[in-house]
């Protein structure tokens, strides 16, 4: 309890461990708990050069590709093997949820909550030139982010991104080879059609999204508010189509064959799980710590938009496909409280074993094939997750 104590935690927060069923020891493993990187599809015959331009030796994870750990206190961001693309920052537990979902070559995947986007190259990278990948996050800055990932390690050419709440998303991949037997206007112009993507967009896309934004900030867009397409690469099935065509919507029957392969819900929490974010309310306040995690309406709130994820995200995956539902919170309310309804309330999905997990350093969870890590059982960041597969009915 004396290493517990140097984190200073409040007697609130203690109170939420307890109630929670949570051991607060979990954060006292801050400071033994490793940092984790993953090289870039390509490099790993660099991995010697990487370790001497950083001067420290990379702790291979036997249990996950490509992954290595550091000291827990080591900083990649002014490296140059980070700079240049080489590494990603990603802890090993969010590897294991990408992992979860056993992404295979021509996949479509949709990543329904994507920023900052660290899961998502991974996806991409994992996919490589095949398949395609969508990610969409509510918030456009974080959003902007990804896109300034995709860039970075040169990884956008089979994605697109769409600020859009994922609660609502609704639009299927764009399978090239299919027929989605849609009516498009006719009278749709050919001006219209999405070319090459650019940071310099035409004026005349400018002002419809400037003014797209504006209706939505006076309230007269609500729900029917498209999602805004922030990036698209040459490869992920957007240059050619239409307006009308990009965003045509489906009817349930179509998703079962048209919707993705793969989806991935990694739900907004209240992070308590990861320790060094909760590590941060020292420098930001407790009194912020009260609001982001302990309020109870905050709390109540997070756990209805959870289920309304997860739901949705399962609405678009197609028939024999699987989705993944993790959050970094260790709470049983935001994880199998969640899976437990959703169950209750969709009849055509089942949980999934997930098989990599065998040599995973894990612990079950309190539904029977869900999985938790923490920081005492994982050494990692603490992860709930759950796989399910949707069956024909």
């Amino acid at each position: 309890m004396e290493e517990i104590s140097k984190l200073h935690l409040p007697d609130a927060f203690l109170d939420f461990l307890q109630e929670n069923g949570l051991d607060p020891s979990i954060y006292a493993a801050v400071d033994s708990t490793p940092r984790y990187i993953r090289l870039k599809a390509g490099t790993e015959a660099q991995l010697e050069e990487i370790e001497a331009e950083i001067k420290c030796k990379l702790e291979r994870l036997d249990w996950l590709q490509g992954f290595y750990s550091l000291p827990p206190d080591f900083k990649i961001a002014n490296s140059n093997a980070y700079k240049q693309g080489k590494i990603y920052g990603i802890d090993a537990a969010s590897g294991a949820a990408v992992s979860a979902l056993d992404v295979s070559v021509g996949d479509h995947v949709l990543d329904l909550c994507a920023a900052p986007g660290a899961k998502l190259c991974m996806i991409l990278d994992i996919l490589g030139d095949s398949g395609s990948v969508t990610g969409v996050d509510v918030a456009r800055h974080r959003l902007a982010a990804c896109r300034t990932l995709l860039q970075k390690y040169a990884l956008g050419n089979r994605c697109r991104l769409f600020v859009a709440d994922g609660t609502t998303f609704s639009l299927v991949p764009q399978r090239l080879d299919s027929d989605s037997g849609s009516c498009i206007s006719a009278l749709e112009e050919k001006a219209d059609t999405f070319k090459e993507w650019t940071s310099r967009r035409p004026w005349k896309e400018r002002k419809r999204t400037a003014k797209a934004r504006e209706s939505a900030a006076t309230g007269l867009i609500a729900n029917s508010k498209l999602p805004e397409l922030i990036y698209y690469g040459h490869h992920s099935g957007v240059i050619g189509l239409s307006r009308s065509e990009l965003y045509q919507s489906v009817c349930n029957g179509e998703v079962s064959n048209s919707g993705y392969d793969k989806v991935l819900v990694d739900a907004e929490c209240t992070h308590d799980g990861s320790v060094r974010h909760i590590q941060k309310f020292e420098n930001w306040g407790w009194t912020t710590l009260q609001r982001r995690v302990l309020d109870a309406e905050r709390t109540d709130s997070l756990t209805i938009l959870q289920l309304k994820l997860l739901t949705n995200g399962f609405g678009l995956l197609k028939v024999g496909g699987s989705l993944v539902y993790s959050t970094c919170s260790l709470t049983v309310a935001q994880n199998e409280d969640v899976v437990d309804q959703f169950l209750k309330e969709n009849g055509s999905a089942e949980l999934q074993e997930i098989d990599a997990a065998k040599d995973w350093p894990c612990r079950s969870g309190r539904i029977p094939k869900t999985l938790r890590f923490d920081p005492s059982t994982s050494k990692t960041s603490g992860l709930f997750v759950a796989k399910f597969t949707k069956l024909s009915i």
